[in-house]
């Protein structure tokens, strides 16, 4: 009986000779959503979510997660986002659906973007922007300089692809890098390594706390108000993880009453983020709409990852 697997019409028009190859031959057919029936697998390309959210779904993406659930023969996903926090996938997994995803195919991206978002608050260039959006020049002196980033402390959560790219660009730039993640094991040379559990112990010296950590059920809620209260003045925050590992409230309050000098974020409590959000118009904040790790390049690793699981997921149905 031949293999069936899902995607959408992108994907099939670029993978069907890389999909024939990676499944040596064996009868199977690539089809779509509209194609209807059952499937033994499937593949999520960006595409697929397009300009949806895990809190708001584009029609195109909805007709994609109900052609997965109408599908008893489904028994594989992998999906192009590092993550599999999407209530869909959750959901499959329940059914026994074995869910693979594209973790560290834009670590490298996610963590230059989140470097630009420090550097961008280090030298103060909202307030610059600003400054020159009103056609005023505006040198930075007196309580406007910025400080030497050589020095500073940056406590990076989580230890992952993201996490292990992002670590030695801040130390290029002087930084002191302490990291935080699940496991007590050291993270490597002149890098302080405590768990998630000895956060509060490390944030009196974090001038930089960066978030890059998964979303699970140990870091959802992770950083809220007592947590900001123990940060000292003047530190900033950087957010590419996900909205969730933050009390977005107390980000909110930390941010307007100064207790926090800054935010660069990406991932957002619920996305898109709502117009109401006061994050929206505070000057000493950077909102990016969970883009982090877009890059021209990014499909084709992805899809690398996909042929490489698809090849995996075969030689374990053939044995």
């Amino acid at each position: 009986m031949r293999i069936r697997l899902l995607m959408s019409e992108h994907a099939r028009a670029r993978l069907a000779a890389p999909v024939a190859d990676a499944l040596g031959g064996v009868p199977h057919a690539i089809v779509t959503p509209q194609d209807g029936g059952d499937v033994d697998a499937a593949f999520v390309s960006r595409d697929v979510t397009g300009r949806s959210t895990k809190h708001e779904l584009q029609p195109q993406t909805q007709r994609f997660y109900d052609a997965l659930r109408a599908a008893p023969g489904l028994r594989w996903v992998h999906t192009h986002s590092a993550g599999a926090d999407r209530p869909i996938f959750g959901e499959l997994q329940a059914r026994g659906v074995r869910v693979t995803t594209s973790s560290g195919a834009n670590a490298r991206v996610v963590a230059q973007s989140a470097l630009a978002g420090l550097l961008a608050l280090a030298r103060r260039l909202p307030m610059l922007a600003q400054a020159q959006r009103e056609r005023r020049w505006a040198p930075l002196f007196g309580a406007d300089l910025p400080p030497d980033l050589d020095g500073q402390t940056a406590v990076l959560v989580g230890w992952g692809p993201i996490g292990q790219a992002l670590a030695p660009l801040l130390q290029a730039l002087g930084l002191q890098v302490v990291v935080v993640r699940h496991s007590a094991a050291d993270a490597g040379p002149a890098l302080r390594t405590v768990t998630y559990d000895g956060l509060g112990e490390v944030l009196p010296r974090a001038d930089w706390l960066l978030l890059a950590c998964p979303l699970t059920g140990r870091t959802r809620g992770l950083v809220g108000a007592g947590e900001f209260a123990r940060l000292p003045a003047g530190a900033h925050l950087v957010n590419v993880a996900r909205g969730e590992v933050v009390d977005e409230a107390a980000l909110v309050a930390a941010l307007q009453t100064g207790r926090l000098a800054g935010a660069y974020l990406d991932v957002f409590a619920h996305e898109p983020l709502p117009a109401a959000s006061p994050l929206w118009a505070l000057p000493n904040v950077l909102v990016t709409p969970h883009t982090a790790g877009f890059s021209s390049g990014n499909e084709a690793r992805v899809a690398g990852m996909f042929l490489t699981e698809l090849r995996r997921w075969h030689a374990s149905r053939m044995t």
